[in-house]
């Protein structure tokens, strides 16, 4: 499972992450910095990335338009990032569940 980590998210969780999620990134050395959601969204979807966001208005899009890609929803206030890393490797199996599962589009991580 790749994940594109948006902006709200830090960069450092590619790095942290990358033994468990190989391939993932984060919209700002993509260039994605600033991009609306419909943009994240687009590129997500045209490069096999699900859409790792602690935003709201990716749970609702995924919800209007299905998927791909999918959301990974970080239910986090503001908390270190090595917590947010944890929190996504302690639910590693139930996100590689996710991914293979074809029906599921969205998928919250709290």
């Amino acid at each position: 499972m790749k994940l594109l980590f948006e902006q709200n998210l830090s960069p450092r969780l590619v790095r942290l992450l990358a033994a468990e999620f190989p391939g993932s990134g984060h919209v700002i050395p993509l260039g994605l910095d600033g991009a609306p959601d419909p943009t994240i969204w687009a590129f997500a979807a045209a490069n096999g990335f699900a859409v790792g966001s602690k935003d709201a208005d990716f749970q609702t899009r995924s919800a209007a338009l299905g998927h791909p890609p999918k959301v990974v929803w970080v239910r986090f206030g503001n908390c270190p990032t090595a917590a947010v890393a944890a929190a996504l490797r302690a639910r590693l199996s139930d996100l590689l569940a996710f991914d293979a599962d074809p029906a599921l589009a969205l998928i919250e991580v709290s």
